[in-house]
């Protein structure tokens, strides 16, 4: 058994929304404890390169499928453009 201290503004959201859900103080506090136990772990588990940048992946994509086997020759002729003008 654990009992909590609470300051007056938390006591009266914990009652507010204790009211409008029609839920015990006491569920409320236990899903939220669930819930912030929950964040900790997703926040500790440690994240591949793959999924810190997932959302990025094809994100900008030029639609030419050559640009990883012919940048050399893109950027010689580049190059060659800038400094013959």
């Amino acid at each position: 058994m654990v009992s909590v201290r609470l300051d007056n503004m938390l006591e009266n959201q914990l009652n507010l929304v204790s009211a409008q859900l029609s839920k015990q103080k006491s569920q409320i506090i236990k899903e939220a404890l669930v819930y912030y136990f929950d964040m900790l772990k997703s926040e500790a588990k440690e994240k591949t390169s793959y999924e810190l940048g997932k959302e990025l992946f094809g994100k900008f994509e030029s639609h030419d499928g050559s640009l990883s086997t012919t940048y050399k020759q893109k950027l010689k002729a580049k190059l060659h453009d800038k400094n013959t003008h």
